[in-house]
């Protein structure tokens, strides 16, 4: 056995002498996969067509089996589940975005707070108070002229108050003492973002209506400009109306001003109207009298002359958004070409006010209110703000820039000669006394004292108003 093995060994190895060509091993054909083998998996179904496919193949015999998987069918588009969720009517989405909310039942009442009056807002004595704005008609009359601001915090107290502070009073005197004298005051408010600027609006806005002014507000100059309203020419005229819009005015100043305006009755003949109005008619009739858009601005002139006549009662035109009024508005004429917002009937009605080309018989007070959240950089606004800061403080008056050529002189006659109130951080009184009110509401749970005052006062940016709020309540807000 032992000795056939080494001869095995031994002997030469016969695969060693063989060519290699000659040693190909032999090899199944196995057939090339295609993109998709459904199609030949089917053709070589048996008669049967059962699930498996037997194939012999013709070199060895040998037989495969196949399992047939689904069948690959591209671009077949799945069914998509029907929503049968309601839509939103037209106009919903809007109205929940800008939703008012002026109580929270969940919040503390705070006692012992005294009413916002036409004394006690000029009075220095209430700077550093925080007074309530809880009396219903003067609540009724900011909300139908929108004073309100979606973004403020009005929605985490009781009842809406506001704070007293230094502005506030400067802006009710000044407001009081020219109309007082039967003149005009025309202000721009100015400031850092979140300082305050709608809030003083507001405060003024109830300074109107406490001592029986007629109050016209445009609560966002952007609808004005930004080509979001529907607009027309005025026959005759190169300017364009925006009958829509001045149809929603004349509802916002019937709701504000009708104690008032029903006191007053018609007294000029207005036979072009296309409407009837009767010398024996009240003004609160006329600013009522018409609902058809087409017959909007007509109107609105005539309700503009008749507020001019003297023995009318004085008037608050205020705005917020100025730097939105002062640049090319998006709308078109009909060449195509881009329409300056002074062509707008009334945008123009605001900018012959505030730059003092229209007489108020019997006062008036004109408040243009600058936004920085969602401002524009215009030059021209800049100068001219500049040019009236300086005329104030009677410092030189800064000169326009020689190399720069795109000024806009109507933006330059429109702010010529106004006054500014700049709107800064409150005091730390001041902010104590807001600290105050917030941990009575229940919002603010820290102890409100000089350590936690000053730590929020040197955090808010030297008393921000809106700082304070995001450094303070931004809890609260999260969770609201």
């Amino acid at each position: 056995m032992a000795s056939a093995c080494w001869r095995c060994l031994a002997r030469p190895s016969q695969r060693l002498l063989v060519p290699a060509p000659l040693l190909t091993p032999y090899s199944y054909p196995v057939p090339a996969a295609a993109f998709t083998t459904s199609a030949s998996q089917l053709a070589r179904a048996g008669p049967g067509g059962g699930g498996k496919t037997v194939q012999k193949t013709a070199d060895t015999g040998l037989s495969r089996h196949i399992r047939a998987g689904k069948r690959l069918i591209l671009g077949k588009k799945k069914k998509r589940q029907s929503d049968r969720t309601k839509p939103p009517a037209p106009g919903e989405r809007k109205a929940f975005r800008k939703r008012i909310q002026l109580t929270n039942d969940n919040a503390l009442a705070v006692p012992g707070l005294s009413e916002l009056t036409a004394e006690n807002i000029v009075d220095a004595g209430s700077i550093g108070k925080v007074l309530s704005l809880s009396t219903p008609e003067l609540v009724d009359q900011l909300r139908a002229v929108e004073a309100f601001k979606p973004t403020q915090t009005w929605n985490l107290f009781r009842a809406p108050h506001i704070l007293v502070r230094q502005e506030t009073v400067d802006l009710a005197k000044q407001l009081t003492d020219a109309i007082g004298k039967k003149e005009t005051l025309r202000l721009v408010v100015t400031g850092d973002r979140a300082s305050g600027k709608s809030i003083l609006g507001l405060q003024a806005l109830a300074t109107g209506f406490l001592n029986k002014w007629v109050v016209i507000n445009i609560p966002e100059a952007q609808e004005l400009t930004t080509g979001a309203t529907e607009y027309a020419a005025i026959p005759n005229s190169e300017q364009f109306s925006q009958p829509v819009y001045t149809v929603k005015l004349f509802q916002a100043i019937y709701k504000a001003n009708q104690p008032v305006l029903s006191q007053y009755k018609v007294e000029l003949d207005h036979m072009h109207l296309p409407i009837s109005v009767n010398r024996g008619m009240t003004l609160a009739a006329l600013a009522n009298a018409t609902k058809e858009p087409e017959f909007a601005w007509p109107v609105f002139q005539a309700f503009w002359k008749e507020l001019l006549l003297p023995g009318r009662p004085p008037i608050l035109f205020s705005l917020d958004g100025l730097a939105h009024v002062m640049r090319v508005s998006d709308y078109r004429s009909p060449a195509f070409e881009r329409i300056h917002s002074h062509d707008l009937a009334l945008v123009r009605l605001f900018a012959d006010a505030l730059g003092g080309k229209t007489a108020f018989a019997n006062g008036a007070g004109v408040l243009g209110i600058c936004t920085k959240g969602n401002s524009l950089t215009i030059p021209s606004v800049e100068k001219a703000l500049a040019q009236a800061a300086a005329a104030q403080a009677r410092l030189p008056i800064p000169p326009r820039d020689p190399f720069f050529a795109k000024y806009d002189e109507r933006v330059f006659d429109a702010l010529r000669g106004v006054r500014l109130l700049p709107v800064k951080g409150v005091s730390k009184t001041e902010a104590r006394a807001l600290m105050e009110y917030w941990a009575a509401s229940g919002i603010l749970r820290m102890r409100v004292d000089e350590k936690n005052v000053s730590e929020k006062w040197t955090l808010a940016g030297s008393g921000i108003l809106g700082e304070m709020e995001r450094v303070a309540l931004y809890d609260v807000r999260v969770t609201m």
